[in-house]
């Protein structure tokens, strides 16, 4: 499984640099990324394509560093709120919370950025235009339509289920369950096997690209209501191994951080 430097470097600011002062070195950051297997050249080419999208500002310190561009911060707190606060079910009794939007032909590419974006959410296509998620999901859709500007396009609405088909057979064709299932399941077999009584540097080298690999997998998956997921829903097993490696893992490779941050 190959993994972006761009995608490790999102990780390494967003587990550690923001904890750790928000700013750092790229010698520093070069010395982090070689513990990945990622060598100086990968990770400064990763770096100017960060800052061509707006994700790294550079600045100029005790030397040459980057830190967050300035509307990065909410888009960061959105995925602590994804990664680490959705690890259980939404209840059923909560309800929902539906994106109905209408794009005109002439701007169609706003149609497309809203089906991804919304995608990307974790939100459910019921039909052309109408979106659903449960309703915890409000506040993410909320802020991520505002900082996108597309809130022209789109009404939200929160609501329950009344009728008419049984809602556990609906939701099956709103998500596409066994694609969410593989990615889990590789996930899994990925991780799974993962020592934790390991030195700093080692927890450091299985950390990252565990988190960096679980980062996509909240999204995608809506986090549903028990009662309407398959039996042998495996995000459960998935779920366990994210957790059972975070509480292993985090404290010892943030151990390394700011032992490399100090040293170089």
């Amino acid at each position: 499984m190959v993994i972006r430097p761009s995608s490790l470097i999102n990780t390494i600011y967003g587990e550690f640099v923001r904890k750790l002062g928000g700013w750092i070195s790229i010698a520093d950051l070069i010395v982090l990324m070689e513990e990945l297997g990622v060598d100086s050249q990968a990770v400064r080419s990763a770096i100017s394509r960060l800052k061509k999208s707006g994700t790294l500002v550079q600045e100029r310190r005790k030397s040459v560093g980057y830190v967050l561009g300035p509307d990065m911060g909410p888009v960061f707190d959105e995925g602590d709120r994804r990664i680490f606060g959705h690890l259980q079910p939404a209840r059923l009794e909560d309800g929902w919370v539906m994106a109905v939007f209408s794009v005109p032909e002439a701007e169609r590419a706003h149609r497309h950025q809203l089906r991804s974006r919304l995608t990307w959410l974790g939100f459910g296509n019921v039909s052309p235009g109408v979106w659903i998620a449960p309703a915890r999901l409000l506040d993410d859709a909320r802020q991520m339509l505002r900082r996108v500007d597309l809130t022209d396009y789109v009404h939200l609405f929160t609501t329950s289920y009344e009728a008419f088909a049984p809602l556990e057979d609906a939701v099956r064709t709103w998500w596409d369950f066994p694609a969410i299932e593989k990615q889990y399941a590789t996930f899994t077999d990925t991780y799974a096997p993962t020592q934790t009584d390991v030195s700093p540097a080692a927890a450091f080298r299985a950390y990252v690209p565990m988190l960096t690999e679980w980062r996509r997998l909240p999204y995608l998956d809506p986090g549903l209501p028990t009662s309407l997921l398959p039996q042998d829903w495996n995000a459960v097993a998935a779920r366990e191994t994210f957790q059972r490696l975070h509480s292993s893992l985090a404290e010892p490779s943030k151990e390394f951080v700011t032992d490399t941050f100090s040293h170089n």
